[in-house]
């Protein structure tokens, strides 16, 4: 079941490894999400956090996630 906190979780996690690691999930992009899915995402909450991320960026609604990211230190 989709909750709220799922939605934070895509902007505020950061992605652990890979070409796109230290990236809020919600920021690596889809075809990278694509190939990680052909792969097979990895087990627990980051596979479902991942899995979700592609389907947010399938729908286009990542600009409603956004907002909800950490502000950047300068």
């Amino acid at each position: 079941m989709l909750e709220s906190h799922h939605l934070i979780a895509l902007a505020t996690t950061a992605m652990p490894f890979g070409k796109y690691q230290g990236r809020m999930l919600i920021d690596v992009p889809e075809d990278y999400l694509l190939w990680l899915s052909q792969q097979g995402f990895p087990s627990g909450q980051l596979g479902g956090l991942l899995a979700l991320a592609l389907e947010v960026r399938r729908e286009g609604l990542e600009g409603l996630i956004r907002p909800m990211k950490k502000p950047r230190r300068r």
